[in-house]
């Protein structure tokens, strides 16, 4: 049943969505800002737990004005890049192309010529929605992605990626449809910077911190074989994204599952703390990514 807060922000979505489409992109980038700003000086929930998460990171390394500093500069981004991806999706394939580059196109293309699909990994950073166009140009691209909370929020953001080229595979009914995806030498593209529920997790390093990841694409990995590839998305100007495609991953495995599933996972999102590190305010720092704890 849909109640009268999920319909109100549902209603709010609509108009905003509305009046995106009759803007320019530069506005509608400069009041992404203003919107960002303004929920970090409202939202004093989620403003600490980015403060407190970036100390624990990064405070060995950053004064506690610079933690301060990047906390805002993330609110500022997410704002920027929720109205952004909305005005992306309306516009036409010619102009989603001024917008974005791309390096290490050739990394993929021949992951791609083995016969085996790919899979893709990334965290939410940056504006890794984007990437969809461009990505599913050189073959299907199935995303694997958990449903808001609210529904009527949820079919929007379902029609926006499908809008953008990306089959949307729910995490619930994912592992049969992800194996016959990578069969069928689709790509499938997985974000596992999030905390998970113990019972879902392995336990690996982020920021030198335990962190409950889940451990889903290192079983596609281990189960099919297929080329496993680094994919970030982020801003390079003001009003024009990258997308980085990296090199397939070569791994040494011992044959021990369990083993396996940790260096694996353990591997990938070091990689993704790595990235962080070159720009830690596209990252998303107000989600609790500590919060499941091992026993």
């Amino acid at each position: 049943m849909v109640d009268i807060k999920d319909c109100l922000q549902f209603l709010f979505f609509k108009k905003i969505r509305i009046a995106i489409s009759i803007l320019p992109r530069r506005l509608v980038l400069f009041c992404g800002r203003l919107l960002g700003l303004a929920f970090y000086w409202l939202d004093k929930k989620h403003r600490m737990i980015a403060q407190v998460n970036l100390n624990n990171a990064l405070g060995s390394d950053l004064s506690f004005l610079s933690i301060k500093k990047i906390s805002r500069r993330c609110f500022i981004h997410f704002g920027q890049t929720f109205l952004d991806l909305v005005k992306f999706s309306q516009l036409s394939p010619e102009k989603k192309n001024t917008i974005i580059k791309v390096e290490g196109e050739e990394y993929l293309k021949k992951a791609l010529q083995k016969g085996r699909g790919a899979l893709l990994f990334s965290a939410h950073f940056g504006n890794w929605e984007v990437a969809s166009p461009f990505l599913s140009s050189l073959a299907k691209l199935n995303v694997i992605a958990r449903p808001l909370d609210n529904r009527l929020l949820e079919k929007e953001l379902l029609k926006l990626r499908t809008n953008l080229g990306s089959t949307v595979v729910y995490k619930h009914q994912a592992a049969k449809s992800i194996l016959q995806a990578l069969r069928r030498q689709e790509m499938v593209a997985i974000l596992i910077d999030q905390n998970v529920l113990r019972s879902q997790a392995v336990f690996v390093n982020f920021f030198g911190k335990k962190a409950a990841t889940t451990p889903s694409l290192a079983a596609f990995y281990l189960r099919t074989d297929a080329p496993l590839l680094p994919v970030f998305c982020y801003p390079v100007t003001s009003h024009q994204y990258c997308i980085k495609i990296y090199p397939p991953l070569k791994i040494h495995l011992s044959g021990n599952q369990t083993q396996d599933l940790l260096k694996i996972t353990q591997i990938c999102t070091k990689i993704i703390e790595n990235q962080i590190k070159k720009n830690p305010e596209y990252w998303f720092w107000f989600h609790q990514r500590w919060k499941t704890r091992p026993e």
